[in-house]
């Protein structure tokens, strides 16, 4: 029975993360990010081409180099068109197999078999991973943790008996994940916590497969004492479990473990030169003049235990929560105190609690390229950067709390009640969170109820109401996301898309007028004051924002159809042909059907 359990308890972890994520699977796109990942993304819209391919590698779109998430995008699109059901269900396999991968590789190095399963259960079922299985555009989460995991274990098989074909296929599954998503840069950091403990490789414990089927210190199982407290004897196996050389002294031992990881930090250091220089150049990176260097270190410090505090008690999520540049100093200095402290606390009980040390270390440095240091787009912190730093707290809870219950008569029941209470609790969560993203609207009145000022879930509901046609709702969030935010272009960009559709074009222009004085090259706004000069008769002035329009960026196709009109009323009739002809070269639909209807081609 006992060579079952690991399949059942796998078994389990499928079916209740399939249940409690079901509903994602119904989920609609939002209109934050997968229209320029999926839906209005021409590249991805294509589906799995060469050309696609190249692009994946070249483009720096979305202020990403992510390849890999392209060509998943791409994938799904042939297999699935753009019904979103299959890109959610996708995204919902993903999470299934992380959960399931981590739970083996945990259990293979810790042979901790029901606590390696409650980590496993708390990273499946935990409301704050919502977000990144139920945003069709953050595949990048789940596909990159997915090779995070296959690094993680095919790392386990190397340590246990390093050879050259074990190390490469750790620097494959490495490669892998930093192409789905640059995150991935912190994992070197994170093997060499996994040598500290369970494989102790600190210590030259080098551990060979056969012995790896045996309990690994200090992750001894739960019946490994009799009633008197004291260990049980040993016996021939168990004498057996470890196999320490001492060939090398510690000093020497440590030094090696960083140098045979060279590969991977060079890899780590590559990535992130990349990433940062898309970033910087897609005008993602923000200067310290917006958000200043102290502003960005309260915010990490208020981050970290704001994260804490979400894990343990899971409310008020939200797809975005504001920067904040002024803190309360009650809540800079705690914060600032609680992690310095927990800090000082598991560096004294780490050599004898190394699960505290590797636990509290894998959070907090796998959330260092997303904590706001380097502040890349302007939230304040987000629930998709704890996929996978969360792993680090679930384990110090499940080897930790256990050991605090060890003189406790009533220990055994304490735990099985409670982890049940604790995950049935995450399932109810994680169910009602989920439910929030069916759609649009859905998401961002809760998004606006749960935080305050939040000027990004003003402006995304206003675009959805204006999608259902209700353009006055519409303007009410507009100005209320312009009111938080006066800097937010693409408020009155919309805003004034909004007047236009009641035929107030005067507003429209006003704002259009806004949007390009904050971006002088916001090629949309431009495209869209023309349509509104064109419908106020002036086509001359329409023909001039065009002109703009497509001098910032060729590539959109909105422009050349618009100005094709324009030139028409004007009686340019071999302009307007060849606008619409580079209009239906660049996808229009309206253009291509245009010519079709006359006999023409482009």
């Amino acid at each position: 029975m006992a060579t079952h359990k690991p399949l059942i308890i796998s078994g389990f972890l499928l079916v209740v993360t399939l249940l409690a994520f079901w509903q994602v699977t119904h989920s609609s796109f939002i209109n934050f990010d997968d229209n320029l990942y999926i839906t209005e993304n021409s590249q991805v819209k294509a589906g799995l081409t060469q050309d696609g391919i190249l692009w994946a590698f070249t483009t720096g779109h979305s202020f990403n180099w992510h390849p890999l998430t392209w060509i998943s995008h791409m994938v799904d699109v042939d297999l699935f068109g753009l019904n979103p059901r299959g890109h959610h269900s996708v995204g919902l396999l993903f999470h299934i197999a992380n959960t399931l991968l981590l739970f083996f590789v945990l259990h293979r190095m810790t042979n901790a078999l029901w606590r390696s399963a409650f980590v496993a259960a708390l990273f499946a079922l935990h409301p704050l991973h919502v977000e990144s299985v139920a945003w069709a555009a953050e595949r990048k989460d789940v596909l990159s943790t997915f090779f995070w995991m296959l690094t993680m274990g095919s790392y386990g098989y190397y340590a246990e008996r390093p050879s050259p074909w074990k190390y490469l296929l750790v620097l494959l599954f490495f490669s892998l994940g930093l192409m789905a998503k640059p995150m991935v840069v912190t994992l070197p950091f994170v093997l060499l916590l996994l040598d500290y403990w369970p494989l102790r490789r600190f210590k030259g414990e080098q551990l060979s497969r056969e012995i790896q089927t045996k309990p690994v210190k200090p992750a001894v199982s739960d019946k490994g004492k009799g009633k008197s407290g004291k260990k049980k004897a040993a016996t021939k196996g168990e004498a057996r479990r470890e196999r320490t050389t001492d060939s090398l002294p510690p000093r020497q031992l440590v030094r090696s473990l960083f140098l045979e990881k060279i590969p991977l930090f060079l890899l780590t250091i590559l990535s992130s030169v990349i990433t940062y220089r898309v970033q910087q150049k897609g005008g993602a990176v923000k200067s310290v003049l917006v958000f200043p260097l102290i502003s960005r270190t309260w915010n990490a410090f208020i981050s970290y235990a704001a994260y804490i505090e979400k894990t343990v008690w899971p409310h008020n999520l939200a797809i975005f929560y504001p920067y904040q540049k002024q803190w309360a100093s009650w809540q800079v200095l705690t914060s600032a105190l609680f992690f310095f402290v927990a800090t000082i606390v598991i560096l004294w009980a780490a050599r004898r609690f190394r699960y505290l040390f590797v636990g509290w270390f894998w959070y907090v440095g796998t959330l260092v390229p997303v904590i706001g240091l380097v502040q890349v787009g302007s939230q304040a912190m987000a629930d998709r950067y704890t996929y996978v730093p969360l792993i680090g707290l679930f384990i110090m809870m499940a080897w930790g709390i256990p050991e605090l219950l060890k003189r406790w008569r009533y220990r055994e029941p304490a735990l099985i009640a409670s982890s049940t209470m604790a995950l049935l609790f995450c399932f109810v969560l994680t169910w009602t969170q989920a439910g929030y993203w069916r759609d649009n609207l859905t998401l961002f009145t809760h998004a606006v109820s749960v935080t305050n000022d939040n000027y990004m879930a003003y402006y995304m509901r206003g675009t959805a109401y204006s999608a259902l046609g209700n353009k006055k709702q519409a303007i009410a969030d507009y100005d209320k996301a312009i009111n938080f935010n006066p800097a937010l272009e693409g408020a009155y960009n919309n805003r004034g898309n909004a007047y236009s559709a009641l035929g107030d074009y005067d507003r429209a222009i006003a704002d259009y007028d806004r949007a390009i004085a904050i971006d002088p090259n916001f090629a949309e706004a431009y495209d869209n004051r023309g349509e509104a000069y064109a419908f106020l008769g002036n086509q001359e002035r329409a023909v001039m924002d065009y002109d703009k329009a497509i001098e910032i960026d060729p590539k959109i196709a909105f422009p050349y159809r618009n100005r094709a009109i324009s030139y028409d009323k004007l009686g340019d009739k071999r302009r307007a042909y060849e606008d619409l002809c580079a209009a239906a070269s660049l996808g229009d639909q309206g253009a291509q059907n245009f010519l079709r209807s006359k006999g023409m081609s482009w």
